[in-house]
């Protein structure tokens, strides 16, 4: 069957594209870290031991990190899901069926994550990830139309239409019932760790039942996070076609006028007057206002010009020799890219959760997590550069790819057997 053939060696790879994974890896668990992996112990915050560092971190947080290394991840997995199937195209193999149950396994690891780590992006992954065969035989024009709807929020203006057509006076006036101070206190208690003895397998249990819930909301809310990353992954399957990486060691020239371009129209945007729509406000329920899904269509196409600044310049950084042949470190983190996320979750539910690591971590401030994010990135890049001096893949990504073919992959270096 040519279906149980690969399509891909380890050796055929861009070296580039892991480098940058591996780069964006990095502000997602600095992000991570700083939000303490979404865990909330309940443990008083410590006297900031260094608040000027602690200020410029927030700054750095804000403005750079947050939200803007993960839309690099989301767009290099559309870009390997090009790749994926162009080789496979190129062997005559049509790798549809093949990947959609890549993506199912993708979505048992994902799962396995998202026992510590409740904001575990991986289960979503999977669900495009399938979609994203759905659209593969659409033209390149109409996967463009389909992503810019998709970053100026159509789907956000549609639902918040539709709820205003549908809400009726009867609804707004409907007298709502009193809780009582008992189911106060029970709500508290059910949604708390400090109320009961913490396990991690209650902590999973949250983590998959209301905290799912919670990232489902956020992801297809009002909030739309979603939405923009399916975009990400539809950009990434349109610059694979274009053949954006092939050669892109040629086209400095090429790279520059894009790294400026995407800067210019990030300060653009920048100056453009907008309103502030926060996540607090969009859980209290908050009538959004046209002005209000305009900041927020600006707000997302900001971060996505922004991805694509921070992703061209260090693109220009890896090419320059003086710089580039210390980036080239990270090249084994992206290539175990997958084993990196799911340990990086692991990790963070170990170390601030009660059940764990929490009463040691868990009042860190704000430089100490940051310095804490740090420290377990270059663990991990150590630990990868050592795993593939001996080994063909990193752990998930060689049980990954032995699941997909339904067959024990080659696994250790020949020369190292």
């Amino acid at each position: 069957m040519e279906q149980s053939k690969t399509i891909s060696a380890p050796q055929s790879r861009i070296h580039v594209l892991d480098a940058l994974r591996g780069f964006a890896l990095l502000g997602v668990i600095l992000m991570h870290m700083l939000q303490h992996f979404g865990v909330f112990s309940g443990m008083p915050a410590s006297e900031p031991q260094f608040p000027m560092l602690d200020t410029a971190i927030q700054w750095l947080s804000q403005h750079v990190i947050m939200g803007k290394f993960i839309n690099i991840f989301a767009f290099l997995f559309g870009l390997s899901f090009f790749i994926q199937m162009d080789r496979g195209a190129k062997k005559g193999i049509d790798f549809r069926k093949r990947f959609i149950w890549r993506m199912v396994i993708l979505f048992v690891i994902g799962i396995v994550g998202n026992s510590f780590f409740t904001a575990d992006i991986l289960p979503i992954y999977a669900a495009f990830g399938i979609i994203m065969v759905l659209l593969f035989p659409l033209k390149n024009r109409i996967l463009i139309v389909i992503a810019l709807l998709l970053l100026i929020g159509t789907p956000r203006i549609i639902s918040t239409s539709y709820d205003r057509l549908v809400k009726t006076e009867q609804v707004e006036n409907m007298p709502q019932r009193p809780v009582s101070n008992e189911a106060n206190k029970n709500r508290l208690t059910s949604s708390g760790e400090t109320m009961e003895k913490p396990s991690f397998f209650k902590s999973a249990k949250r983590n998959l039942t209301t905290g799912f819930v919670g990232k489902l909301n956020y992801q297809f809310g009002l909030n739309g996070r979603g939405y923009v990353t399916m975009a990400l992954f539809i950009l990434g399957l349109v610059v694979g076609r274009l053949r954006f990486f092939e050669g892109i060691e040629t086209h400095k020239k090429r790279n520059i006028l894009l790294f400026v371009g995407f800067t210019l129209a990030c300060s653009l945007i920048s100056l453009i007057p907008s309103q502030e729509v926060t996540f607090r406000m969009l859980m209290s329920g908050v009538k959004l206002s046209p002005e209000m899904l305009l900041s927020m269509a600006l707000n997302d196409i900001h971060t996505v010009l922004f991805s694509g600044a921070l992703a061209l310049g260090f693109i220009l950084l890896f090419q320059t020799d003086s710089v580039g042949k210390y980036l080239n470190a990270i090249i084994p983190y992206g290539r175990m890219g997958l084993t990196n996320y799911v340990a990086q979750s692991i990790v963070g539910g170990i170390i601030f959760s009660m059940w764990g690591l929490g009463a040691i971590f868990g009042n860190w401030g704000i430089t100490e997590v940051f310095g804490l994010g740090l420290v377990v990135y270059v663990i991990q890049a150590i630990f990868s550069r050592y795993w593939l001096n001996y080994y063909l893949y990193g752990p998930l990504e060689w049980f990954w790819r032995s699941a997909t073919y339904l067959k024990i992959q080659p696994f250790r270096k020949r020369n190292n057997s």
